[in-house]
C-alpha cells in the first residue's frame, strides 16, 4: 500500500520552518506582525475590490437585461463533472 502525504505547495515542515528561520534573521522579530498585518490589509483590499468589480459586473448585466443565470447553471455542472472525477479518481487511489 502507498502512503500518500499531502504537502502544502509541495513544502516539507522541515523546509517551511527553514524559511520561517530565515524571515526572521533578515526582518527581526519586530517586523513581522506589522508585515502580516500589511499584507492582510492588502488581502482584504484586494478582496473588497474584486467584490466591488464582482457587483458592478452583475448590475450592469441585469441593468442591460443579461441573463446571469447561465454562469450560475455553468458552475452547477462543473462542480457535478469535479465530483464526478473525484469519485473516479478516488477509487482509483484506494486500489493502488
Amino acid at each position: 500500500m502507498v502512503n500518500y502525504q499531502v504537502n502544502f505547495l509541495f513544502i516539507s515542515g522541515a523546509e517551511i520552518a527553514v524559511i520561517l528561520f530565515i524571515v526572521v534573521m533578515v526582518f527581526g522579530a519586530d517586523k513581522i506582525p506589522e508585515m502580516a498585518r500589511g499584507l492582510g490589509k492588502g488581502m482584504r483590499t484586494l478582496k473588497n475590490a474584486t467584490n466591488d468589480i464582482k457587483q458592478e459586473i452583475s448590475n450592469n448585466a441585469t441593468k442591460h437585461g443579461i441573463d446571469t443565470d447561465v454562469t450560475s447553471s455553468i458552475n452547477e455542472e462543473i462542480t457535478k463533472v469535479k465530483d464526478g472525477l473525484e469519485d473516479f479518481t478516488g477509487s482509483v487511489k484506494r486500489k493502488f
